[in-house]
């Protein structure tokens, strides 16, 4: 049986993790764009919220954390 070093089997699973995380950073960019698309039909975070069975808070967080064009810390002070 052939087995890779120790080292190397964390350095491919650090690679995966920083994939995954990629993956999740970009997965919660589009559903907060679906959830403002939601919002401007409905016409309320309210209303996206009730449809979809969540709490307000919790759709209106996802949108305000993962606005569609926000790559980063806003540092413009």
């Amino acid at each position: 049986m052939d087995r890779k070093p120790w080292r190397e089997r964390v350095r491919l699973e650090d690679e995966l993790l920083e994939q995954l995380q990629e993956q999740v950073s970009q997965a919660a960019k589009r559903r907060a764009a679906a959830l403002a698309e939601g919002v401007a039909e409905l016409g309320s975070v309210y209303k996206v919220a009730k449809d979809l069975g969540k709490s307000w808070t919790a759709v209106d967080n996802a949108i305000k954390k993962n606005r569609p064009g926000k790559s980063g810390p806003d540092t413009t002070a």
